[in-house]
């Protein structure tokens, strides 16, 4: 149950105001959204943590003690030829979101919405810092890594996600779940990681990953 403490050094202004819907209003006020990322990135808690499993890609079991079965197609697809797993939390803590909810109720609008974008390209980050600290590790090992694949990209159910939970010791950061299987606290997310084994000269192939995975296309933070 390895936990990291990813550095947040500054969030990204082009992803807070992507996820603001914000892609097209070129004359928005930058300076408002390098604000609310500097608020957010003083504000988050950043936390992480992981663990690995054998993965058989035939069944899509992931051999953990009770084991779990992958649903979906496209998770299957995209873990084809992996032999082991990375499940995953990440987390930005509570005080943004508090943050949040007290700006609305002071019927700050623009202001709250601006921070919440922050806070959701923080916690991308962070889970991306995580990403890009495993990567040589792996490699050390032998593997290498797919994309991360979150519960809700393509057809993967948000239904699983209490086994997200479970095999990632997503608690052990606080991380849990309420009863309509939202993430606590709300800036936080789970993931899987396929690992394979390298060979020596193989090419990479490529596969969407991010919004291009994603069967929601009306989403209003969806990349163009």
């Amino acid at each position: 149950m390895p936990i990291y403490n990813t550095p947040l050094l500054a969030i990204d202004a082009k992803e807070t105001r992507r996820y603001a819907g914000l892609q097209k209003a070129q004359d928005f006020a930058e300076e408002k959204i390098l604000a609310a990322c500097q608020d957010a990135r003083l504000l988050a808690a950043p936390r992480t943590v992981w663990e690995i499993y054998d993965y058989d890609c035939q069944t899509q079991i992931i051999k953990a003690d009770p084991p779990c079965r992958i649903q979906g197609e496209k998770i299957g697809q995209h873990l084809a030829g992996c032999e082991k797993v990375i499940l995953l939390a990440a987390t930005v803590g509570d005080d943004i979101e508090e943050d949040v909810t007290r700006r609305f109720n002071a019927g700050e609008y623009s202001s709250a919405v601006l921070l919440d974008a922050a806070a959701t390209a923080a916690v991308e980050q962070v889970a991306d810092g995580l990403e890009k600290t495993l990567a040589p590790k792996m490699a050390a090992q032998g593997f290498g890594m797919k994309w991360r694949f979150s519960p809700g990209y393509g057809d993967w159910p948000l239904e699983q996600q209490p086994e997200l939970i479970r095999l990632s010791s997503a608690a052990s950061i606080g991380v849990g779940l309420s009863s309509s299987m939202m993430l606590m606290p709300r800036k936080s997310v789970t993931a899987i990681i396929g690992l394979y084994r390298k060979q020596e000269n193989q090419e990479e192939k490529h596969t969407p990953n991010g919004c291009a995975a994603c069967s929601q296309l009306n989403c209003p933070s969806r990349k163009r």
